[in-house]
């Protein structure tokens, strides 16, 4: 039987990022995609110009019957941009119960764009975390969740400590900005594991998406998710590398090298 996946975050039309992007990363690793958005962004690859949120009553009537229909396999929280979002997953969280739940915490885009309101971020916390496998923020994100400055390998490990403490099983802090080598850092509560690859030298558009949704696809095909993990980094480093610009402004990456 097919393996399922369910993206749910918000939508970029320049298909570069959000559940565009993340159905393309599904159907790379032969799992059924399914998305919901949370928001519509008017961007490219220039940046993102303004964002309107999905209206709660109408986000939440777009996942219920796919539970009740669709055996998911595994499921992707990006981009959920207001606290109503996120109360009504926890609500459905609680009746469904979420199997393999990734979390990419996104809460600013790349220019600087706020994806996330103030009080969702606590929220997302508070009511999001405990369900999830695994979070992957970036270097930013964590900063933004722990309050803390991470900037460095060993302020990484502080702040996987931090999230874990909120409920996820795992914590993978992704360090592509970090000076030298791009290193990320998984943490299981316990250990820590790293990976590390060579710095690519170009402006990429999306990649923290397609690594949790790739990461979503290894996951729901019955991967660990320290295998998980070491797939979509081999998986997302051969498309950064071989990105070419589709417009003026940040690459997206090319998932079909």
């Amino acid at each position: 039987m097919m393996k399922t996946c369910l993206s749910i975050a918000g939508s970029d039309p320049s298909g570069g990022a959000g559940i565009q992007v993340d159905l393309k990363t599904f159907t790379c690793f032969e799992v059924y995609g399914m998305a919901v958005p949370t928001a519509l962004t008017i961007q490219n690859s220039l940046g993102v110009h303004e964002v309107v949120s999905i209206p709660p009553d109408l986000f939440e009537k777009q996942i219920n019957p796919l539970f009740e229909d669709i055996p998911v396999d595994a499921l992707k929280l990006g981009m959920l941009f207001s606290h109503e979002n996120i109360d009504r997953l926890h609500q459905t969280f609680i009746k469904f119960k979420p199997p393999r739940l990734v979390i990419d915490p996104i809460i600013k885009s790349s220019s600087g764009f706020r994806l996330l309101e103030e009080r969702g971020v606590e929220s997302l916390k508070k009511l999001l975390f405990p369900f999830a496998l695994i979070v992957t923020p970036n270097l930013k994100e964590a900063s933004l969740l722990t309050n803390t400055l991470v900037s460095s390998l060993e302020e990484m490990k502080t702040a996987a400590k931090m999230i874990s403490d909120f409920g996820p099983k795992f914590v993978l802090v992704k360090g592509g900005h970090l000076p030298g080598e791009a290193v990320d850092l998984l943490y299981d509560g316990e250990t820590f594991q790293t990976w590390k690859s060579k710095r690519i030298d170009k402006k990429v558009h999306g990649a923290g998406c397609v690594l949790s949704a790739a990461i979503t696809a290894c996951l729901a095909r019955g991967h660990s998710v320290e295998k998980a993990v070491e797939e979509a980094n081999r998986f997302v480093h051969g498309a950064i590398r071989s990105a070419v610009p589709v417009g003026k402004g940040a690459i997206p990456l090319n998932l079909f090298y």
